[in-house]
């Protein structure tokens, strides 16, 4: 039977072991789960007529997870809104989710400035008063089905205005319930939160996980790699989750002996590099699994233990990866002896669940958004990969990050795991930028050491079997930080516009070498 996030938490009604850890406050599960009740009859009061969709505006605090809990209590619809957004752009994410109140903080309340919306604020004398006349609220939750509304989350927005995408009871409860079963979790563990609350992962993978186990919380108000050890040892945290960079954050720390002294057993996540897997396993004790899924839901892809490095794993039942434009399955990848893929406009396709939908209920007032994620039946993920001959799948990218170099389609993300591969490159964004005659130029912008030597990468580059005369970057930038989303998602298309017009070093290739460019 799925579950819902309401059962979870009743689930933890009458549990007096530690549930939530903040800095230096604490609370039982049962104190938890009584809290949730007490936001849920606050939340009922506040109802107005219309859709019951309440904005939450807040970082990684308690009183976000006690509106979580008391949005699922009363039915109401949890819109986690970025606080990386600002002006008109935020606005416009109140307007398209109908929120008929937001609830926010004074560290926040700036950014709503115009947004015409009854606001309140978690951390003045007004919100204590109102929370206290609903203190002792007894357990009166709405009956919840797995296919219930619960939260909107916003997708990262790399391709342009983010979309709200409907998360169900189900969807958010049943990858809990699943994980803290996969990885043997248990009420004896604590679980680490520090990626944002308003977005999928946490929910799914960081505070799901941890609910459905009867496992503590600890919460971290925002992600700091400096910070990321010293909670783990001041918390007992044995797993944590993750999404995007956060693990090579943490490699970029300065190391110590004693680092694998610590609780830490298991970090779940998705988008990390198959370098950074193993190092931050290796230093800090730890497993690592990296696994496949977006925040639509549509598709996941999980690694088994024989999956090979750089692979995701193999595709689920149901799960293809198509010609767009045909609809067909692609081609088996063929490679070269030395690992180069040999026919990647026939290989490479979208992964599609041919099913259905999987857990996408789709997005919140977008039907032209809809329509494009299901077609004839189908769900099109917008991501490409391509299939090896035992069926392992590999990640070529976003259907946004296709290049077009001397009439031959190239995926960005083979080009950055071999970039990858360099001791002193940490990071890695490959894109597109005009070619002056037609189509594209390769361009990565890096984040590297201070060892690294410009005018010795196309020597490494050379010796990379795999890496194809035509996906040489043609231009090398150099830079100290990469615009990112909330959820440390690259944002390729500001890269994209900037192009050269950047006061970062620029490293032009000539057929020898990479030098200035002019």
């Amino acid at each position: 039977m799925t579950p819902t996030v309401t059962g979870l938490l009743l689930a933890r009604a009458e549990d007096e072991r530690c549930g939530l850890l903040f800095e230096d406050r604490s609370w039982s599960w049962a104190e938890v789960v009584r809290t949730c009740s007490q936001y849920a009859s606050l939340l009922r009061s506040l109802r107005r007529p219309g859709p019951f969709h309440v904005g939450v505006l807040l970082g990684n605090v308690p009183e976000f997870l006690f509106l979580l809990g008391g949005a699922a209590f009363s039915g109401a619809v949890l819109v986690g809104l970025n606080p990386t957004r600002r002006g008109e752009a935020l606005a416009r994410d109140v307007r398209l989710t109908d929120c008929q109140l937001i609830i926010t903080d004074t560290a926040h309340a700036d950014l709503l400035a115009g947004v015409d919306v009854p606001m309140l604020l978690v951390d003045t004398p007004p919100w204590r008063a109102l929370l206290d006349e609903h203190s002792g609220a007894e357990h009166a939750p709405v009956e919840a089905d797995p296919d219930d509304l619960l939260v909107l989350v916003f997708t990262s927005g790399t391709g342009g205005d983010p979309k709200a995408v409907r998360c169900t009871h189900g969807k958010i409860a049943f990858p809990g319930r699943m994980l803290a079963d996969r990885f043997g979790l248990t009420g004896e563990d604590v679980a680490y939160v520090s990626m944002p609350l308003f977005h999928s992962n946490a929910l799914m993978a960081g505070w799901a996980v941890g609910a459905a186990a009867g496992a503590a919380i600890a919460l971290r108000r925002r992600f700091s790699a400096s910070g990321f050890l010293p909670d783990v040892r001041r918390f007992g945290v044995t797993y944590a989750n993750y999404v995007g960079k956060p693990l090579a954050h943490v490699l970029a720390t300065p190391p110590r002996p004693d680092d694998a002294d610590n609780p830490l057993r298991l970090v779940y996540g998705n988008e990390a590099n198959e370098r950074d897997v193993l190092r931050f396993a290796e230093r800090f004790g730890c497993r690592v699994v990296d696994g496949f899924g977006s925040t639509e839901g549509g598709i996941a892809i999980a690694r088994t233990p024989d999956t090979p490095p750089g692979a995701l794993g193999k595709l689920p039942e149901g799960v293809a990866v198509l010609n767009p434009d045909t609809g067909k399955p692609c081609a088996t990848a063929q490679f070269s002896p030395d690992g180069r893929l040999l026919n990647p406009e026939e290989a490479i396709g979208e992964l599609v669940n041919t099913t259905g939908s999987g857990w996408f209920a789709g997005y919140y007032n977008a039907p032209e958004a809809d329509a494009e994620r299901m077609r004839d039946g189908m769900y099109w993920s917008g991501d490409l990969a391509y299939l090896d001959a035992e069926g392992f799948c590999r990640f070529a990218g976003r259907t946004a990050d296709w290049l077009r170099v001397d009439g031959e389609n190239l995926a960005t993300a083979p080009i950055e795991r071999i970039l990858l591969r360099h001791p002193d490159i940490r990071e890695a964004a490959v894109y597109a930028i005009p070619d002056p005659t037609t189509g594209d130029q390769v361009m990565a912008a890096l984040i590297t050491t201070a060892d690294f030597a410009p005018e010795t990468l196309a020597d490494f580059l050379t010796a990379q079997p795999d890496l194809g005369p035509k996906q040489w970057p043609r231009y090398i930038r150099l830079t100290t930080e990469l615009p990112r989303t909330a959820t440390h998602k690259i944002l390729k298309r500001h890269l994209m516009s900037e192009a050269l017009d950047t006061a970062d070093p620029i490293y032009h290739r000539s057929d020898t070498t990479y030098a200035p460019a002019p």
